[in-house]
């Protein structure tokens, strides 16, 4: 079996959820992109295969879901992220919604998540001044202010890209996997997993809140520390580590054809012990 064990209050909690003694806390909408880059040789070509890069955030200890985790960019959808205001470049929230299994309300907010949480974590925004062009610089105390008023919800996503004079850039993403929290958890989340490449010009900066350390890793160095033991990765993290460890440059991942399939890990009592079974054998966790 592919899981986790349950000890302690956990495993209680497991077992009144599975009695139906307690509720499950209802899953929040949520979005996560996986930032990516290529590391290129000293001759300005890239590298070798498995020279994709991903970038990531160690969750303060402080945070009440995933302390210590390593995780991708992403949070809550904010009600306001579903603004029909914001100006949109690429498939619409009909086609994302098509793709994730949601209505066209709940994708456009998810879009929406995606661009709103990779900018306030990470510095990097997906937009720009028109259709086909990208913000080439986001550095500088005015582009600091915003990310910080929209963390602290004083700006909506609608605002900050309206007063600028920007487009959000649907077609910079791409999808790649659907996560719900296990039933058991306290904080739940219905999370759609997106990718995007970092866009040229820009660069990432260690922007501090929930976050207490950034890093570019290469997918397969990221398990490596994970299997020992240097840092902690949550499942879903582990699976899309795994899945772009098999591909070398960005755009092999950015023209992959996925299919979205929903995992959610789940309960389960094995000889009177808790554990979390993880969705399949293929991405065994260390």
């Amino acid at each position: 079996m592919n899981g986790i064990p349950l000890p302690g209050e956990f495993g209680e909690r497991a077992r009144a959820i599975l009695s139906g003694r307690l509720a499950p806390v209802p899953a929040r909408d949520a979005a996560t992109v996986v930032l990516m880059r290529d590391v290129h040789d000293t001759d300005g070509g890239l590298g070798d295969a498995g020279a994709l890069e991903v970038y990531m955030l160690r969750r303060a200890a402080s945070m009440s879901f995933a302390a210590g985790a390593y995780v991708f960019p992403g949070g809550s959808v904010d009600p306001r992220d579903a603004d029909q205001a914001v100006a949109w470049a690429g498939p619409g929230p009909e086609t994302w919604g098509r793709v994730f299994g949601a209505d066209a309300n709940t994708a456009r907010g998810l879009v929406c998540a995606a661009v709103r949480e990779t900018f306030e974590e990470s510095g990097v925004l997906l937009a720009g001044p028109s259709p086909d062009t990208v913000v080439a610089d986001t550095t500088g105390g005015d582009w600091e202010a915003d990310r910080e008023a929209l963390i602290d919800r004083r700006l909506s996503l609608a605002e900050f890209l309206n007063r600028r004079g920007l487009v959000l850039r649907a077609d910079l993403l791409r999808p790649w996997a659907h996560w719900i929290t296990p039933d058991i958890e306290p904080k739940r989340f219905d999370t759609r997993f997106f990718v995007a490449a970092m866009p040229p010009g820009q660069r990432t900066r260690d922007v501090g809140g929930e976050a207490d350390e950034v890093a570019w890793l290469r997918p397969a160095e990221a398990l490596g520390r994970g299997g020992e033991g240097r840092i902690l990765l949550m499942p879903p993290t582990f699976r899309t580590l795994t899945e772009l460890a098999g591909y070398g440059t960005v755009d092999a991942v950015m023209a992959c054809e996925r299919e979205i399939v929903t995992f959610q890990p789940r309960a389960a009592e094995v000889d009177g012990e808790m554990w979390l079974v993880l969705p399949d054998e293929d991405y065994r966790m260390p």
